[in-house]
């Protein structure tokens, strides 16, 4: 049997410093046309307590070369509140886009460096940036509980603006707020319900517009006419990323993603836990474990369904950006 020549290819980015480059979120600089990738700068190879680990990431930086693979550059400045006390703290899921002349992150942020789950809140706060390196504070969002993490935001097509989020506190559901203007935001509900999940993501392909969710087993699909309403893909497509690829470090579930629109396809960026089965939570005591790798797959409706090329080679093009998408 012949090997795939791309057994070989390497995965998009590594994080140079704690190998634990998570939840990417992909955008092109407006000033440069480079694409950049904002992400959860994880410490995975950092030995501590508990789940401290996961905890007092900062937001990594990294920029496309001409062939598509990413090379880290720096992190995220002006992240820290003087009103949260003296830090380090918490950076989770950057979801950024560009809404007239800035642009803006929605991030979550916890309050310390902790070592267990439970008992610290967690909220979602606005950035403003005019560069993607240097960031002020906004402010932050005010939601349907103080257990919310892993925004997404679009404008839909009634002309309001969307923001989707995880609610720890309902089970890890997914609920919206709503917004005319992007600077007001009042919150509509719970949108997807049952088994939970995380890190929705909101974009417009084929006709239609699409929700991915994490669900730790691959990312379900949910697809609606208007981004308010939608239904489940059914049948054997209703998760992607949950085969295996042929990349390295590709052979486990994808996890947490970004989509970019790009013409007629959609290019999905996601993450991996090369060294992790998934389920053996024991496992992750181990700081060589950890590791993650940020990969790609290519994304096409055919009909009415979202079909996901994971194997196919992710390029990024030089002439569309990311549009409603996050």
């Amino acid at each position: 049997m012949t090997e795939s020549p791309l057994a070989t290819e390497p995965p998009l980015f590594r994080d140079p410093v704690y190998d634990g480059a998570t939840d990417p979120t992909v955008i092109r600089h407006h000033a440069t046309s480079e694409w950049w990738m904002l992400y959860t700068q994880r410490r995975a190879s950092v030995d501590g307590p508990g789940v401290a680990w996961i905890h007092g990431s900062r937001i990594g930086l990294a920029r496309a070369d001409g062939a598509g693979r990413f090379h880290y550059a720096g992190t995220a400045q002006g992240l820290d509140d003087p009103r949260d006390g003296p830090g380090p703290h918490t950076y989770w899921a950057p979801e950024v886009v560009r809404i007239g002349e800035e642009y803006r992150m929605y991030l979550t942020v916890i309050r310390g460096v902790p070592d267990r789950w439970e008992g610290h809140p967690r909220i979602i706060r606005e950035y403003r940036s005019d560069d993607l390196v240097r960031w002020r504070v906004v402010g932050d969002l005010t939601l349907s509980s103080d257990r919310v993490i892993d925004a997404a935001v679009a404008r839909c097509p009634d002309g309001r603006w969307r923001l989707w989020y995880k609610d720890e506190a309902d089970g890890s559901t997914t609920w919206a707020a709503v917004s005319d203007d992007a600077e007001r935001w009042r919150v509509e509900g719970r949108v997807i319900g049952g088994r939970p999940h995380e890190g929705p993501n909101v974009f417009a392909l084929g006709g239609w517009w699409w929700m991915l969710v994490d669900e730790w087993r691959g990312m379900a699909v949910h697809r609606s006419t208007d981004a308010v309403r939608r239904s489940r893909q059914g049948g054997t497509r209703s998760v992607i990323l949950g085969d295996r690829g042929v990349r390295v470090d590709d052979a486990t579930v994808g996890r947490h993603g970004d989509v970019v629109v790009d013409g007629e396809r959609g290019l999905l960026f996601y993450f991996t836990h090369p060294e992790w089965n998934g389920t053996e939570v024991e496992q992750l005591r181990d700081p060589a474990r950890r590791r993650s790798s940020v990969q790609g797959a290519v994304l096409r409706v055919v009909g009415d369904e979202l079909l996901c090329f994971r194997n196919e080679p992710v390029r990024l093009s030089n002439e569309n950006g990311k549009a409603n998408s996050s």
